[in-house]
């Protein structure tokens, strides 16, 4: 076995326990600290960044609840929110360890413990901690020198996305940006211009979908006193507006065809006549669009100009829905706790892994706006430090995959069922299988053995 370059830290009030976890961890990684005293912890905690802390469950004040246990777990949790902790029990409950799993613990253990299962919780639990480690750089490095406001990710999906924006932005090519209600079309549309060389200028939003027919011209294109009955002063439109920076016009799939010429003209000639007036006024703009409208089929269908389509199309950006992007939920998901943590005043908020794993699970059809408010909503509502699955509540129907039909109601068969699908589809990895079932390894070993898979 490669020795791994890792610190780790033991703390247990048994001298034995702690003699008998040097001796096996020596050979496996670099550094090893024992504490016999937890409240050494923070201290400890202040000196040495630990990759994986083994913390148990019961010192001397408390020899059987785990409530001593579950205290020091969150006191760790509340210094570093990103510990990797494993739970050391003897009395192998497995209510308090899912407890324990809940209020943020990697992994737990049981005493006496298996060397061999014991070096692999340890493994899985470094693997762990370097994943997010990586997933942290990458995200950092991404963002290095690019404003991209809160478009945030590291899945490849919405990297294909950062790298068509640094490649486009410095340009004037015109835009489309694509993609489903929430993906974040808009955040896509700043990103290009603030790292375009009209990022010092104005950005201007127009909701074509908003816009009514008889207001269409008027809002866009302006209007000279006494063009109509409530004209009474000139006024700009957006073109006019947005001239020398950025003209976003998001919803464009939404305009009626009998006005897409009107777009089209002002467009071709880069000049603009208020309502009333024959004076045409030259415009500097970059124009991106969006739409969550099948834009291609509605030109097919004649609903949608096909030379309007490609002067606003030069380059066309396509967003990823969420579901397709689950490296990038738990993500996410951190970013909108701290940012509402903050505003919110609850700064000891946490994530649990089994929330992590249901969100990562969950369809997310409204998308990161969705993600976004269940967050918010959560934190809201939450009466304690650690956010739950049972503080988010989703309505969308289960995908006809997530469907699972039992033959009985019998527990514990279906129980024996669930294991054994998900073992299979995960072809007899138990670590996969674990993650899957929101279970530890251990937890998954004990059911195996009682029902003999």
């Amino acid at each position: 076995m490669t020795k791994q370059s890792a610190k780790v830290l033991v703390v247990d009030d048994n001298e034995d326990v702690l003699l008998a976890a040097r001796l096996l961890l020596k050979p496996v990684v670099s550094v090893i600290h024992t504490e016999k005293n937890p409240e050494n912890i923070p201290q400890l905690l202040k000196n040495e960044e630990y990759d994986v802390i083994f913390l148990d469950m019961n010192f001397t004040q408390d020899m059987t609840s785990g409530k001593e246990g579950l205290f020091w777990l969150n006191r760790v949790l509340n210094i570093d929110p990103s510990a990797a902790v494993i739970l050391i029990t003897a009395f192998g409950d497995i209510e308090l360890a899912v407890k324990a799993v809940k209020e943020g613990a990697t992994d737990f253990v049981l005493k006496p413990w298996q060397n061999d299962k014991f070096i692999a919780t340890l493994l899985s639990a470094l693997k762990l901690k370097e994943s997010k480690t990586e997933s942290k750089q990458r995200l950092n490095n991404s963002d290095s020198g690019k404003n991209y406001n809160e478009l945030i990710g590291i899945s490849p999906e919405i990297g294909k996305v950062f790298q068509t924006i640094e490649k486009v932005a410095s340009t004037e090519a015109n835009v489309l940006i694509l993609g489903e209600n929430g993906t974040g079309k808009e955040l896509v549309a700043r990103a290009l211009h603030n790292n375009s060389g009209r990022s010092g200028r104005v950005f201007v939003r127009v909701d074509m979908g908003a816009l009514t027919p008889s207001l269409f011209e008027s809002e866009l294109f302006g209007h000279v006193k006494g063009a109509f009955t409530d004209a009474k002063e000139d006024r700009p439109g957006r073109f006019e507006a947005a001239s020398g920076g950025t003209l976003f016009l998001d919803e464009i799939g939404n305009i009626p065809v009998e006005l897409q010429a009107k777009l089209l003209t002002v467009l071709q000639n880069r000049q603009v006549a208020r309502v009333g007036s024959n004076n045409y006024k030259p415009i500097d703009i970059r124009l991106i669009c969006a739409t969550n409208t099948p834009i291609h089929q509605l030109v097919a269908e004649n609903k949608f100009r096909q030379d309007l389509l490609y002067r606003i199309n030069t380059v066309e950006i396509n967003i990823p829905p969420l579901r397709e992007r689950k490296e990038d939920i738990s993500i996410l998901a951190e970013h909108f706790l701290n940012v509402y943590k903050s505003k919110y005043n609850k700064q000891n908020l946490r994530l649990s892994p089994v929330t992590i794993k249901k969100l990562e699970n969950y369809q997310w059809p409204g998308n990161v706006r969705e993600l976004q408010h269940a967050i918010e909503r959560s934190i809201i509502l939450s009466d304690s430090d650690v956010l739950q699955p049972s503080d988010f509540f989703f309505t969308s129907p289960e995908t006809k995959e997530e469907k699972f039909i039992f033959d009985t109601y019998n527990l514990e068969e279906v129980e024996k069922a669930v294991i054994r699908k998900v073992l299979d589809e995960n072809d007899g990895n138990v670590t996969k299988a674990a993650k899957e079932l929101g279970l530890t390894r251990t937890a998954l070993y004990r059911r195996m053995e009682k029902y003999s898979l």
